[in-house]
């Protein structure tokens, strides 16, 4: 069963997002904050990310960075579900290896699910 860490501090979100999730067939792991979330991603390595930006603590974008500066989770796959979507912060997202960068006002669950479905088939 893959493993899917969802770092988002909106409980509401993250929620509907686990539920969906699960109802696919994946393993759901956590976090509200980014300090939380860089633990978990350090020492679950999930198969996959799923990072919002804006953060309580330190930033979604400081959270990127220090995974991909660790050997062990240096190519883990992250995607970035994030209200951010100016060209600025896709391309620093791009720069710094994710798989997808999708804004949240701009997708539904159902198709956040089949883009990750893509990813981790």
């Amino acid at each position: 069963m893959k493993r899917i860490l969802i770092i988002e501090d909106d409980d509401f979100l993250r929620s509907l997002a686990v539920t969906k999730l699960q109802k696919h067939g994946y393993s759901v792991l956590t976090a509200a904050n980014g300090e939380t979330g860089l633990d978990m991603s350090l020492k679950e390595k999930p198969d996959l990310l799923l990072l919002d930006l804006m953060l309580p603590g330190i930033s979604g974008f400081d959270v990127l960075e220090k995974i991909r500066a660790t050997d062990a989770t240096r190519t883990m796959k992250v995607v970035i579900f994030s209200n951010l979507g100016d060209a600025a912060d896709i391309k620093r997202g791009q720069e710094l290896g994710v798989v997808d960068y999708l804004v949240k006002a701009s997708f539904t669950l159902d198709e956040l699910v089949e883009k990750i479905e893509v990813i981790l088939a």
